[in-house]
């Protein structure tokens, strides 16, 4: 069998799921600090309050009108309180809940067990598939864990990489490092290439330029003025350059975290299509997380690749969403919109090889895929036309198999399975 040399020297076979927000807000009278501990806090209040604040502790993450975040030491954190006119947040934590198993490997990296996964069979709707195309001229920002960006199946279509996660330097251009291997899968369902030879694995768009953006650290977890950061960059790149951006977040929390709502609503008004998971928190309903469940985000469910009721199955580890909204083909808060494969899914390993993660983690890149495919071949449609389009293409499979699916728009698979035909 043909090799490649790869850096590093372990295969991963994981099964992994969203990244999932510490859950729940903290009060003032919550947030005890105790000695020489560094906390990161959400300061609002008056312009004149928050400019002697930003003189006293510093600025990591300036949001405007939303106020701005930072790093504040026991003194500091006491003193902010006692001002009666600023409002002090301590800022969500995000931690990324996963199971890996490490196999050892040699220094040589086998090809790819299949250069064309199922998922990508699935919504190719091609069975007999023998390469993917499309997604020429847009952008697909993923927030993740970074990205293996030299990548066989990935460097070619690098373009942006950056880091939001360091203490000393909010963002540092060209350094995305991915340890983690989350954000590298996720990128590999979006637009691997095959590499250079033809040998590798391919994504859905596999055309499409891939920003990489690490919003999470190397051990997963990290916080939510990071991502929201993250989201605002992206979409002031895609105003900058004119580009066509699709960010992809397979990231998630229970509890609606207000740096991120406002963050997905500046991004979605700039043009920019933002996808996200539904979340790992299924079977049951009313389970699905944030960003997804915000009405300006797309919520991707996920697809085993299994036939129930003539249809592939919504994976029970799939979050659900609203009941009470079905059958109404209407977005609203805490709605799943479309679904795609998240069960087992090969994809890039950040170890240069290639790996299976399960998840709607996994589920989101697809559908970022898809919609950076459309876009690319229809560059007049705006961000809300293309999204359109994704749920007329979901209605044309109609999921009926898992836990709350059903005929039509459904609280388990949203409008159902969009493909690419």
């Amino acid at each position: 069998m043909k090799k490649r040399k790869v850096a590093g020297s372990a295969i991963l076979s994981a099964v992994m799921g969203v990244a999932m927000f510490a859950a729940g807000a903290f009060s003032q009278e919550a947030m005890a600090v105790e000695k020489n501990e560094m906390i990161r806090v959400h300061i609002q209040g008056p312009n004149s309050e928050k400019v002697k604040a930003k003189q006293s502790v510093g600025t990591r993450w300036d949001f405007g009108e939303k106020g701005f975040t930072a790093e504040v030491n026991e003194k500091q954190f006491q003193a902010l309180l006692k001002n009666k006119n600023l409002k002090i947040d301590r800022v969500q934590e995000v931690q990324l809940e996963s199971s890996v198993e490490a196999k050892p490997g040699s220094g040589a990296q086998a090809l790819p067990a299949d250069q064309l996964p199922w998922g990508i069979e699935a919504i190719y709707n091609d069975s007999n598939l023998q390469a993917t195309s499309g997604g020429n001229g847009i952008k697909v920002a993923v927030l993740d864990t970074g990205a293996n960006t030299g990548h066989i199946d990935l460097r070619d279509n690098a373009e942006q990489c950056k880091d939001f996660t360091q203490s000393s330097n909010p963002l540092v251009n060209g350094s995305c490092n991915d340890r983690h291997g989350h954000g590298t899968h996720v990128a590999g369902t979006v637009l691997a290439n095959g590499g250079n030879d033809g040998l590798g694995i391919y994504g859905v768009a596999p055309e499409a330029e891939l920003w990489a953006y690490k919003v999470l650290n190397d051990r997963g977890s990290g916080y939510s003025d990071d991502i929201a950061a993250g989201i605002r960059h992206a979409a002031d790149e895609s105003a900058r350059t004119g580009a066509k951006v699709v960010i992809s977040m397979s990231l998630g929390s229970s509890a609606k975290d207000s740096l991120i709502a406002s963050a997905v609503d500046y991004a979605y008004n700039k043009g920019t299509l933002v996808v996200a998971a539904a979340g790992n928190s299924g079977p049951s309903s009313n389970t699905i997380g944030y960003p997804g469940a915000l009405v300006n985000a797309v919520a991707v469910a996920s697809l085993d690749n299994s036939i129930v009721n003539g249809t592939y199955k919504v994976s029970d580890f799939s979050s659900r969403g609203n009941p009470a909204t079905d059958a109404d083909y209407v977005i609203q808060e805490r709605d799943v919109e479309v679904s795609a494969p998240g069960g087992a899914i090969y994809s890039t390993a950040a170890s240069g090889g290639y790996t299976t993660m399960s998840g709607t983690s996994m589920a989101t890149p697809h559908i970022s895929g898809l919609a950076a495919k459309i876009w690319a071949s229809n560059k007049t449609l705006t961000n809300k036309q293309l999204r359109t389009e994704l749920q007329n293409r979901a209605k044309l499979y109609d999921v009926k198999g898992g836990t709350g699916a059903a005929a039509g728009d459904d609280y388990a698979s949203g409008f159902g399975f969009p493909r690419v035909k």
